[in-house]
């Protein structure tokens, strides 16, 4: 897609490429830095459109994230333009300095989290990501990047059967703590000031949906984790997180069956 020329107002020079993502949609920052448009093939314009309404619910709801500038689509795909959260993504926080802004960011997942279910129209209960894992895994379309090392030489069939393995416990336990969840929270979309090392919000919102909080849980803290080089900074950082949530006893089974699952549903 011409950014320039599908949106309104574009003239050539205006946005600036930022970054090409994973999924192959493209990023653009508009040369004020006050708004992103990210921009999408064809093939991938139906979930671009699901972080357009995920954007649209959300708004009004007291959660800091995007706001909805304009939308298009053209036959070559669909271009999603949103005002900038300001401030740095946490990933590019030194350890000591993303142990600060840590809090923080736990109230604005928070925030999501305290949203009420009955009102959300978006699912990402573990049984529609188990379905989307077995049709990952089916297409052979496993993404070994994103796979812990210990798996990587694994057939993607075991690492799934694995994970079927605990899901009728896990179920059982998504039915008493299902949350609005992020779907994504890694530090790269947490946004935060670099001078106070505050939260400013949070971006990347096309898996929001219903599902047990864990989910989200577990792709902070593992996210988290590479960005500490010490033992008691990643131990303070566990135990501050579960701390604002009022999580007494973490279950660090239920983590690890998360971080099983998440890598076998993208693709």
């Amino acid at each position: 897609m011409d950014l320039n020329g599908a949106l309104p107002g574009c003239s050539p020079g205006r946005w600036l490429p930022v970054r090409t993502g994973e999924s192959g949609d493209r990023v653009y920052r508009r040369e004020d830095g006050f708004a992103y448009a990210k921009c999408a093939p064809t093939t991938r314009a139906l979930e671009l459109a699901g972080e357009r309404d995920r954007l649209a619910w959300l708004h009004g709801r007291g959660v800091s994230c995007p706001e909805i500038v304009d939308w298009r689509e053209t036959e070559d795909g669909a271009c999603l333009v949103m005002t900038a959260i300001p401030g740095i993504p946490a990933v590019e926080l030194t350890g000591a300095d993303l142990l600060k802004a840590w809090p923080s960011m736990a109230r604005n997942l928070d925030a999501i989290h305290q949203l009420p279910t009955d009102q959300c129209p978006f699912d990402r209960s573990l049984s529609s990501m188990f379905q989307r894992a077995v049709d990952v895994v089916s297409r052979d379309a496993v993404n070994p990047d994103f796979l812990p090392d210990a798996d990587k030489d694994r057939p993607a069939a075991e690492l799934l059967a694995r994970v079927e393995r605990d899901l009728p416990a896990r179920l059982h336990q998504e039915a008493a703590s299902k949350v609005v969840c992020h779907g994504d929270p890694c530090l790269p979309n947490f946004m935060v000031d670099p001078d106070s090392l505050q939260c400013t919000g949070l971006i990347d919102l096309g898996r929001l949906g219903t599902a047990d909080r864990y989910a989200d849980l577990a792709l902070m803290v593992a996210n988290a984790e590479e960005n500490w080089t010490t033992a008691d900074q990643s131990d303070s950082a566990f135990a501050a997180l579960f701390a604002s949530l009022e999580i007494a006893t973490p279950d660090r089974d239920r983590l690890a069956f998360y971080l099983r699952l998440d890598p076998l549903t993208w693709g």
